[in-house]
């Protein structure tokens, strides 16, 4: 169990740093515009708000990976980045995209449960 939930935090923080780097560097690429459904104009105009939103993600995923790193010692710090990634999953699916709900707060809810059942 230990070892599948450790997969799954390792697969989020893969997935927060794939968005920090498309919403950092890749904002105004189509390959972002596609990814988030922006368009030219609207990624030109908040490409320094999607810099900062970049941040953030890559924050939730040095704390994964800190988790991680920490072994049998990292389970609350895990346990507290998942729950930030489900938060933010759960506004973000209020807010912007129902989407997101599926592609943040369920993974999170899974590596959560994982957690819990070692």
């Amino acid at each position: 169990m230990v070892l599948a939930a450790n997969i799954v935090v390792g697969l989020i923080a893969a997935l927060h740093v794939y968005i920090l780097v498309l919403e950092m560097f890749l904002w105004t690429t189509p390959r972002a515009r596609r990814a988030f459904g922006t368009t030219p104009e609207f990624a030109e105009a908040t490409k320094v708000l999607a810099a900062n939103q970049g941040l953030y993600n890559g924050f939730l995923a040095a704390g994964l990976i800190w988790g991680l790193v920490l072994g049998e010692a990292g389970f609350g710090v895990k346990v507290f980045f998942l729950a930030c990634v489900a938060v933010a999953g759960l506004y973000g699916g209020a807010t912007a995209s129902k989407r997101i709900v599926f592609i943040q707060t369920l993974p999170a809810v899974i590596g959560l449960l994982l957690l819990m059942g070692h």
